[in-house]
């Protein structure tokens, strides 16, 4: 049997978010507040120097109204 090796990159998952958070019509500050995060938690996202918890992080997804396999490139 011949596997295909799949690598999912946390740079690549980072660089979603940050994508999906700059086309949503919130403010960095409304999804804090939407999270129950810290603002600059968000800004750590967006600088890709943090990535969310697991529950963040599927809180992040439905928030931004997008598929968790979109951002973690499962569908691609």
């Amino acid at each position: 049997m011949c596997y295909a090796k799949i690598v999912i990159e946390l740079k690549d998952i980072q660089r979603r978010i940050r994508k999906e958070i700059q086309n949503s019509n919130l403010s960095q500050r409304q999804i804090a507040e939407k999270l129950g995060i810290n603002p600059s938690t968000v800004s750590k996202y967006m600088r890709q120097d943090k990535f969310p918890s697991l529950e963040t992080f599927a809180n992040l997804c439905k928030i931004l109204d997008v598929s968790a396999d979109d951002i973690l490139g499962i569908n691609d």
